[in-house]
């Protein structure tokens, strides 16, 4: 279980814990060992939140064991969602791989904003031709520039060059730190689960601050998802990771009032934005800390908060592609590829919600105000570094799922929880829809 020893050191966690986990592989077909990744996530995650009940009082947890065929599932949930029966539409037909004229570029444009730059960038509807004008690195430079999303393919060797890379390579795989002193706060009322009364503010958006929050939720947190009103977010993609949570509307210049109530109630704040985006709203963990010791923060994001590119934009898709993952799951040598999940964001959203549950039961013990954080492009040169595996495996069929109705909307089949934590609910509660609940907690402190 090497990745999850390395985020066990990381974070805290005794390694032993570890020791009680086995676990059936998923089967993908991949030259990187991206089933390890997937399980040891999953595995820290459970075996985290089993510390925090121990330290809550409950008897310590048995042996814990991951289900490769739900962890298949859950890490291409894509696959498995379905809306009314119906399968949603997940990739813009303008993201994708494009060659350029010196070699490759991997866009995103899902949202349409993105879509909109990309446009306005190219000069032309026509992706394909608009790409093959520019020289990769140009075309990436112009998009950093204009908010349009375009990275340039590299080899393993080109990223590690690069400035950025090398900073990276300097952090651990998750960052955890103290960003002031406090008190320790008190563990609210037992309840049936480990997390049960923790209250969890959820800034995140896309998969994997998603993931985190939906992890910590399954274990019993009250999340509230909050969400500006001018920015929609996808209803599948909502519906894929929000099970557990409630979702408000809430604009945190207009209503700032509103969000340090939340704040001031709040247990965790977890973030998924760019590292510098919630700056000027008082959300860096230092500014925080002041304002409400003991909280603690969290923050996931593609390139880090530290290093040339702290401030760029990012998805996974794109992470694969800067780094040489692409290039390393290539069929030809020359086409570049993809993992068969999109499994930077999935393992980054359960080592997420492992650092949060280990810093809770840090700071319930010792003080502090503590922050956690994940970089994708850090969990990417991890997976780079691990030895390689043979791509030959089959690919897998079917996949576990569940049906869950979401309360005054559509029918949902989605994929089964995956945690493993002593007395871990077999089914999620069901999802809210966008938007619908109040900016408001639910429990009493």
């Amino acid at each position: 279980m090497t990745f999850a020893r390395a985020a066990a050191a990381a974070i805290g966690l005794p390694s032993e814990l570890l020791d009680r986990v086995g676990a059936s592989r998923p089967a993908w077909s991949s030259t990187l060992p991206v089933a390890d990744l997937a399980i040891d996530a999953v595995a820290v995650a459970s075996v985290a939140i089993d510390h925090v009940a121990a330290s809550r009082g409950s008897a310590p947890g048995g042996d814990v064991r991951i289900d490769g065929a739900a962890v298949a599932a859950s890490f291409g949930s894509d696959k498995v969602l379905r809306i009314d029966g119906a399968t949603p539409d997940v990739w813009s037909p303008l993201s994708g791989f494009w060659r350029a004229a010196d070699g490759w570029v991997r866009t995103h444009a899902n949202y349409p904003h993105h879509a909109a730059r990309l446009r306005a960038l190219l000069g032309t509807d026509d992706v394909a031709r608009g790409v093959a004008r520019w020289p990769a690195l140009e075309l990436e430079q112009a998009a950093i520039e204009s908010g349009a999303i375009v990275a340039a393919v590299r080899d393993e060797a080109r990223w590690r060059a690069h400035p950025h890379a090398q900073a990276l390579a300097e952090l651990p795989l998750i960052t955890a730190t103290s960003a002031g002193d406090a008190a320790a706060r008190s563990w609210p009322a037992q309840g049936p689960l480990p997390l049960s009364g923790v209250r969890v503010l959820d800034l995140t958006r896309v998969i994997a601050g998603p993931v985190a929050t939906r992890d910590l939720a399954h274990a019993g947190a009250e999340v509230l998802r909050i969400d500006a009103p001018g920015l929609p977010e996808f209803a599948w993609q909502h519906l894929d990771t929000g099970h557990g949570k409630r979702s408000a509307l809430l604009d945190l210049a207009a209503d700032r009032e509103a969000f340090e109530r939340l704040l001031a109630g709040a247990d965790v704040l977890v973030t998924g934005y760019r590292p510098d985006a919630l700056a000027r709203f008082g959300l860096d963990p230092a500014d925080l800390a002041e304002r409400r010791p003991g909280l603690v923060t969290a923050r996931i994001s593609a390139w880090g908060s530290e290093g040339p590119w702290a401030h760029r934009r990012g998805f996974d898709s794109i992470v694969q592609a800067t780094t040489g993952i692409a290039m390393r799951e290539s069929r030809d040598g020359e086409t570049p590829g993809a993992l068969p999940v999109q499994a930077l964001d999935h393992a980054s959203g359960h080592l997420l919600a492992a650092a949060v549950a280990a810093a809770l039961a840090r700071q319930r013990a010792a003080g502090g105000s503590p922050h956690v954080e994940i970089v994708l492009a850090r969990v990417a040169q991890e997976l780079l570094a691990a030895p390689p595996t043979d791509r030959r495996e089959p690919a897998e069929t079917g996949l576990p799922s569940h049906v869950t109705r979401v309360p005054g909307g559509p029918l949902l089949t989605h994929a089964p929880p995956i945690l493993a934590f002593a007395g871990a609910p077999d089914r999620f509660a069901p999802p809210r829809p966008w938007g619908a609940d109040p900016a408001e907690w639910r429990t009493a402190p």
